[in-house]
């Protein structure tokens, strides 16, 4: 599968629960690592997204948020995955922010310059990565 998204993840769906107009779909996507993504009914049938089925999602780097010392804070973005800063290229504009997970997967974030200069971000920093449900796109075989 090619996609212009940089963050794709594949995994198994651990959980289904049924909304008015959108599901809440859990991927297991590394041991003790879940996403979870909200779709619709029809694409949630469509794409046969029950427990047990293999779905790749999909989050633009753009979407994702980096948060370094939450200080005690508590956030609303479903998907929060700790990690530790692989790299960070800065750019005219934004900066491109690799994040490395426990067992060795990625997630990139393209934040400001002012924000990763704000972050002081440098190589080997804990980071959470978050980004909200209605961000990660999933997808199946056909």
């Amino acid at each position: 599968m090619k996609s212009s998204a940089r963050n794709q993840f594949a995994g198994v769906v651990t959980g289904v629960r049924d909304g008015a107009i959108n599901d809440e779909i859990e991927l297991e996507i590394a041991p003790g690592q879940r996403l979870v993504s909200t779709v619709t009914r029809e694409s949630r049938q469509a794409l046969k997204l029950e427990v047990g089925a293999k779905a790749v999602a999909l989050v633009k780097a753009s979407s994702v948020m980096l948060v370094g010392d939450s200080a005690g804070m508590r956030f609303s973005a479903r998907n929060q995955l700790a990690g530790k800063v692989e790299a960070v290229t800065t750019g005219a504009v934004n900066s491109e922010v690799l994040v490395r997970l426990p067992g060795g997967a990625m997630v990139v974030a393209i934040i400001t310059n002012a924000s990763a200069s704000g972050m002081a971000l440098r190589q080997g920093d804990d980071v959470t990565a978050m980004f909200k449900a209605s961000s990660v796109f999933l997808a199946t075989q056909a």
